[in-house]
């Protein structure tokens, strides 16, 4: 953004519009802790060319993972991004990519938001979607608050092997709301301990949380307890990877009530971790309890095909003790890129984008637990992510990947603890190509302490 500079007559006409007496006033709320008393060690008397020349130098000592070769993950995926997808977004027909306040003048941003609810359904095999979502780790927060309240219990189950930046926003949400977490531990395969889970099982549950997928890569088989967790009188709430429903059995295909998932693998960029959108889909039983809004088709007086705003179920539209939620507003501009996306990969392209992951994930698994001292730490079935146990700290790969431009993934110690230290988390995508795999087994071998001959 360029800068615009402010006279000593421009700041004060501003303050005195606000009702202020000086520029700190408006920095009260913000703890004096965090107040900044000296100034940015910015020389003094440079033009406008020297500054920006100045500033540049201090971006480019950010490495960006699109200049670097990255594994990374754990929610968050690097895919290639067509440049059509670009182009379209950025057209004003969805300029309005907030919530859509006037549908008569937002068409274009209905009908988007239409389509992407359409693209959503179909992905889940579920019969309703909603508008999207500020992120995955809301929506399924959100999720679990649909759950108790459809329900009117107060337990959710939840697995070990969740995203644990999921698990930290979940906690946020239940507090106050005398809603129970407790954990599923892990299976020693890497998924959910089923035994645990028909253990916890009983008329204070309202619902368990799947995540297929799970943090570890590994694949859940719902199905095999579906059955048990409804005759419960809970509900089957599965967090998703969308990109793994190209190839894999959809959540409403296995009984799911609701799923929700994280979409900025579809056509958005990893963005240094955001901003992100969610989205949700669910049984038509549970429709009215579904947070956030849905837009419909209809046609108008004149016969035309018109879009429109069907359930807006937030406090700014209803009584507040009414509202299912205080989400106001969906992630329009990403929702837009998502349905962009997928609309220009269609079924035949989204699903070679899902085989080539898996395939890739699955050579660059095999070629490292080749290296002497790694090993897969767990044996369920993976999609296009999966946890190496390293024959050394986790962190001391990690360093010296980075010191050869490659990010070699996720250490687990960084969530679990020191009992996970050996532990790497490495993702796969269509960017990875076989000569990447061997660039990374070259550095396991040389990070790796175990002598060879």
């Amino acid at each position: 953004m360029p800068y615009t500079y402010h006279t000593d007559e421009d700041r004060k006409a501003m303050l005195a519009a606000l009702g202020a007496k000086s520029e700190d006033e408006l920095f009260d709320v913000i703890p004096e802790k965090f107040h900044l008393h000296t100034l940015l060690p910015i020389e003094k008397g440079k033009t406008e060319p020297e500054t920006q020349r100045a500033m540049g130098a201090i971006s480019r000592q950010n490495r960006p993972a699109s200049h670097l070769l990255s594994f990374m993950g754990g929610g968050i995926y690097e895919h290639t991004v067509p440049s059509v997808v670009n182009n379209l977004a950025g057209r004003p027909e969805f300029a309005t990519a907030y919530t859509p306040y006037q549908p008569e003048a937002s068409q274009g941003t209905l009908q988007v938001i239409f389509e992407f609810q359409t693209h959503i359904s179909r992905l889940t095999r579920l019969p309703v979607a909603n508008a999207s979502m500020y992120d995955g780790a809301t929506a399924l927060a959100e999720a679990c608050l649909m759950a108790a309240k459809i329900t009117r219990r107060d337990v959710v189950l939840v697995p070990h092997a969740l995203n644990p930046r999921y698990l930290k926003v979940i906690k946020s949400y239940v507090t106050g709301q005398k809603i129970e977490l407790r954990t599923l531990p892990v299976s020693p395969t890497g998924d959910i301990d089923e035994t645990s889970l028909r253990r916890e099982l009983n008329d204070r549950v309202a619902a368990v949380v799947v995540q297929t997928p799970n943090y570890f890569g590994a694949l859940e088989q719902p199905w095999l307890y579906e059955k048990e967790i409804h005759a419960a009188g809970a509900l089957l709430v599965a967090s998703v990877d969308p990109v793994s429903l190209s190839i894999l059995r959809p959540p409403g295909a296995y009984g799911a009530d609701i799923a929700v998932g994280e979409g900025q693998p579809l056509g958005n960029p990893i963005g240094f971790g955001g901003p992100l959108v969610g989205f949700m889909a669910c049984k038509q039983d549970y429709i009215r309890q579904m947070p956030g809004r849905i837009v419909s088709a209809t046609r108008d007086v004149d016969g035309r095909q018109a879009f429109v705003l069907t359930l807006q179920t937030r406090e700014q539209h209803i009584r507040r003790e009414k509202a299912t939620s205080n989400i106001c507003t969906n992630q329009g501009l990403l929702a837009t890129r998502a349905t962009i996306y997928m609309s220009l990969l269609g079924e035949h392209g989204f699903r070679e984008l899902g085989r080539v992951c898996h395939e890739r994930a699955r050579k660059l698994a095999a070629a490292i637990t080749a290296c002497e001292g790694y090993t897969l730490k767990y044996s369920a079935p993976f999609f296009r992510e999966f946890v190496i146990a390293c024959p050394t700290d986790a962190a001391t790969v990690i360093d010296a990947a980075r010191k050869e431009g490659i990010l070699a993934g996720i250490p687990l110690s960084r969530y679990f603890g020191a009992g996970a230290r050996n532990l790497l988390l490495v993702a796969v995508t269509e960017k990875n190509q076989d000569e990447d795999a061997d660039k990374l087994c070259a550095v396991l071998k040389r990070a790796s302490p175990v002598k060879v001959g």
